[in-house]
């Protein structure tokens, strides 16, 4: 089954380190033939919230929230690639994430969650499920915790210690789980 996962990353700082998981993840996704496009606020430059894209007159929409739907509707899943700041998550991510709301809808969320200390972002990664599920793409057990990123991956995203691949693969195993199977309900119809 052919599933199309995009990946959002949450941070637009110039030397952000998340951009190293959401490369590792991306390029895990496409060795399994799932199509993975990175979705990165700071190439989008997305407008402050003052719109959702659902209350713009059809067709009226700015052409990269026109381009963020029609990709979020053809979806299977997305992964959401997060820091963690000040306790919560960046407001890029929230930025990004809350432009949108029937496009998540029956999808399931994995969250990959990071910091450059021991925690990797877990205290970000629990509001993050809460939003998530307000969005309507709830997400799975797992969570991703990449402690000390910088350390964890390289520039380009290439794990640099031994436990994370073996962590990153039952993660996506499960991901890959939800996301068949809310496919495979979503072809029979949803509640509304």
């Amino acid at each position: 089954m052919s599933l199309v996962i995009p990946v959002i990353l949450g941070s637009v700082r110039s030397e952000r380190q998340g951009l190293r998981g959401a490369r590792f993840l991306v390029k895990l996704l496409e060795e399994r033939g799932i199509e993975a496009p990175l979705v990165d606020p700071a190439e989008l430059k997305l407008p402050l919230l003052d719109k959702m894209y659902k209350e713009y007159p059809k067709g009226e929409a700015p052409p990269v929230l026109e381009e963020l739907a029609a990709l979020y509707r053809r979806s299977d899943a997305f992964v959401v690639v997060s820091a963690e700041y000040n306790h919560s998550i960046p407001p890029a991510l929230s930025n990004t994430l809350d432009h949108f709301l029937e496009e998540y809808f029956w999808r399931p969320s994995a969250i990959v969650c990071y910091s450059a200390g021991q925690y990797g972002g877990v205290r970000a990664a629990m509001q993050l499920r809460a939003m998530m599920a307000e969005l309507g793409a709830p997400s799975i057990a797992s969570l991703l915790p990449i402690p000390r990123i910088q350390k964890a991956l390289d520039a380009e995203g290439a794990p640099q210690e031994e436990w994370l691949s073996k962590a990153a693969k039952r993660f996506l195993d499960e991901l890959v789980w939800h996301a068949e199977a809310l496919k495979a309900q979503r072809a029979k119809g949803t509640p509304y």
